[in-house]
């Protein structure tokens, strides 16, 4: 496969994640400055009507919410942090919903904790949830839960969230909107050869030693986290941009192929990342076997696994486990997240899904494993 250009990782993207931090969301501190969400809105629409998948991560809720508390410093203990996102959650999702809904896009809110994302079920709900408001056209809204999130919990910053959800929709590329234009050799605050870095390899130790610094009283994240939340989001194959967030246009004239901020390229091309994950990094829980028809229809034609074609359920698993595939002769030709528990696969496996509702009492989705959720091993 040949490798793909800084331009073309843009150009190319089909789904994109957009983050957006504390600072430029609010203004450094000032208040939610609607005008710039405004503005990023109106990029984003533009993006969805020309047939791409938008997800924004937007901090912002903890500083709008000091705001109107009249504090001029971030809180440090953590019920104050909780009490202070419950205030500004009210104001950031209505600015997003008003501008978005203004640019004829619609718009949802979701919120998420790390919890979230390491329960493998409740991985697989936020996923299939996120990635229907996709096909609906509507962009996702998200931020941390911090209402509800302790310190062992918490994501650390909202890069972190980003990168996290880059993995967890498959995105194409992450971009990082932040108050610097990108990644420097040394801080050119404080050191006028600083070299600007326009392209690197994301995930180059290298990196790392380039972006000392912390970040402001209002946000959490620092250059670091941004250099460590490309190497997160590199490992399921999205590269990242890290861009000047007031740059006129930036997000249409990146997907356009414009050379914009620090572009950290991911190494693993998507699908690869994808079955390296699945396949090596998860512990097996049980596995089912199929019929020859769905052998052929998972193995050769890329389609999902369906519970009609399922012969028998092997082990016991719960939703969002990782289940292998075997063929009629007992060959695992793939590996992917269940949609049922062990137990309900046995009620529907043969059937319809025309008879779901009546053999497990709600209707859910129609495959055993979805094409998204299976990689081939064979």
């Amino acid at each position: 496969m040949q490798e793909k250009t800084g331009s073309q990782v843009l150009l190319n993207a089909k789904r994109i994640v957009v983050k957006v931090g504390s600072s430029l969301v609010t203004d450094e501190g000032r208040g939610l400055d609607a005008a710039a969400i405004g503005q990023w809105c109106q990029q984003l629409a533009v993006l969805v009507k020309s047939g791409r998948e938008v997800i924004m991560v937007s901090s912002g809720a903890i500083a709008e919410g000091m705001k109107r508390l009249g504090w001029a410093t971030r809180p440090k203990a953590i019920h104050e942090q909780q009490a202070a996102a419950a205030v500004g959650q009210m104001g950031l999702v209505q600015v997003y919903e008003s501008q978005l809904r203004d640019n004829g896009v619609g718009s949802a809110q979701v919120l998420l904790t790390h919890a979230d994302l390491a329960d493998r079920e409740r991985y697989l709900n936020a996923r299939s949830t996120l990635l229907t408001l996709l096909q609906l056209g509507v962009v996702p809204v998200i931020n941390e839960n911090d209402t509800v999130v302790n310190d062992e919990i918490k994501f650390g910053d909202n890069d972190t969230l980003g990168a996290l959800v880059a993995n967890l929709v498959d995105a194409d590329a992450l971009i990082i909107l932040t108050d610097q234009k990108g990644l420097y050799s040394a801080d050119p605050r404080k050191d006028p050869a600083a070299r600007f870095i326009s392209e690197a390899k994301a995930g180059d130790p290298a990196l790392e030693a380039m972006a000392g610094g912390t970040g402001s009283s209002i946000g959490k994240g620092g250059m670091i986290t941004k250099i460590l939340a490309a190497k997160r989001a590199a490992g399921s194959g999205a590269s990242t941009v890290i861009a000047w967030g007031r740059e006129p246009n930036a997000l249409i004239r990146l997907t356009q192929g414009e050379s914009i901020g620090t572009l950290l390229l991911a190494q693993t091309p998507k699908n690869q990342a994808r079955k390296r994950w699945m396949a090596d990094h998860l512990q097996l829980r049980g596995s089912v076997a199929v019929d020859a028809g769905a052998a052929v229809k998972v193995r050769d034609e890329g389609k999902s696994l369906l519970p009609i074609g399922m012969v028998s359920v092997q082990g016991e698993f719960s939703r969002g486990d990782v289940i292998a595939v075997h063929d009629a002769a007992g060959s695992e030709i793939a590996r992917g997240l269940a949609n049922y528990s062990s137990a309900e696969a046995r009620l529907i496996c043969r059937k319809p899904s025309t008879e779901f509702e009546k053999l497990l009492g709600y209707t859910g989705e129609a495959e055993m494993v979805h094409r998204t959720n299976l990689v081939l091993t064979s």
